[in-house]
């Protein structure tokens, strides 16, 4: 690592953490019922939280024009609406707070002339993810605002996914300054190189689930593992028709799916560690293969429990930030695999 790449890192790594605690938040935000509590999409302006009793009225009142409060909500008292709409709007302050993290670094360093030409590229690149991130969300949101009080769970899982990379984006890139390349990978070890390309992919697909699952409300049922109930696969995953539904927005189609894809990564990712016991790798890079065996283990035992106890508010968080650890984990398993260097 050079030492004068040390206050980019900083800044990458700062997005990074940013972009974790927002989905966090935004996990949090979900299990409590709360991403729409805030009607309008206000960039500038709603950064300022409701102050005054006019001013909750206010939001509370459009909120009570919302298909959520109407159908579902429609006892809720404003003290209750203040729960909800907190975690909304710290939600929304997050996503703000990382572009003014983004943006006025970014102008220092061009000042300064700190970044270099694919620097600049790179970075233009995450203020694109960020907008479109910002974008995706209100698209999200604004599905639960017309007639049916839910989120599109397609949309949700489009959010969540494109947070997820463009944090892998910012995070291989600071790897790519904290670990510059040596030279690629030869011979047989570049096998490994792809068989974490697949594994990584796999990864992204598992999250994509997850997020059907959440959105679908598929974690309240079937709440047993690793049976489906009585069943070891359920009858009613092919329940609807056409058939393909099945695959996307049936509740028992989708966990039965999220339940294979978790398995499946048990036995790839246990054979990528015993594979990778037989070339010779550098320090890092079998610390990179240790890691992501952890956090698997990590991550399934919480998956299942969350699952029997029916995705109470804390598990699901923790479930929810373990994707994030393998999905850490499987981006610095690629990048560690990608160049040959010193261990």
């Amino acid at each position: 690592m050079k030492k004068e790449n040390k206050p980019i890192i900083i800044w990458l790594l700062s997005g990074c953490l940013l972009i974790f605690l927002m989905v966090v938040i935004g996990g949090i935000t979900r299990l409590t019922h709360s991403g729409l509590s805030i009607t309008e999409w206000k960039p500038i302006m709603g950064t300022i939280p409701p102050i005054s009793d006019a001013d909750w009225q206010d939001v509370f009142t459009k909120y009570q024009q919302t298909p959520e409060f109407q159908k579902i909500n429609y006892d809720m008292k404003i003290d209750e609406f203040k729960f909800i709409f907190f975690w909304e709007f710290i939600h929304r302050l997050i996503g703000r707070l990382i572009g003014v993290v983004f943006i006025i670094p970014f102008i220092y360093f061009m000042i300064k002339k700190r970044l270099d030409k694919q620097l600049i590229q790179r970075s233009l690149f995450l203020f694109l993810m960020g907008g479109l991130q910002g974008t995706i969300g209100w698209y999200m949101v604004y599905s639960g605002l017309i007639k049916d009080p839910h989120v599109s769970h397609y949309r949700l899982a489009l959010h969540l996914i494109t947070a997820f990379i463009t944090f892998g984006f910012t995070l291989w890139f600071a790897l790519d300054l904290i670990y510059p390349s040596n030279g690629s990978t030869k011979g047989s070890v570049s096998s490994l190189y792809q068989m974490s390309r697949a594994l990584l992919a796999i990864v992204i697909v598992q999250i994509v689930y997850g997020a059907f699952v959440a959105g679908l409300h598929a974690g309240k049922s079937y709440n047993t593992f690793p049976k489906m109930n009585d069943e070891w696969i359920s009858s009613a995953i092919t329940s609807m028709e056409p058939y393909w539904r099945n695959l996307t927005e049936n509740q028992a189609g989708v966990q039965f799916i999220h339940r294979c894809i978790a398995w499946l990564l048990v036995v790839l990712i246990g054979y990528f560690w015993y594979l990778s016991k037989k070339f010779p790798l550098s320090k890092r890079q079998n610390t990179a293969v240790n890691m992501i065996v952890v956090v698997l283990v990590y991550q399934f035992l919480l998956g299942v429990f969350t699952l029997l106890y029916a995705v109470p508010i804390t598990l699901g968080v923790l479930h929810q930030m373990g994707a994030f650890f393998l999905f850490s984990a499987s981006v610095f398993l690629v990048h560690q695999m990608k160049h040959r260097v010193a261990a």
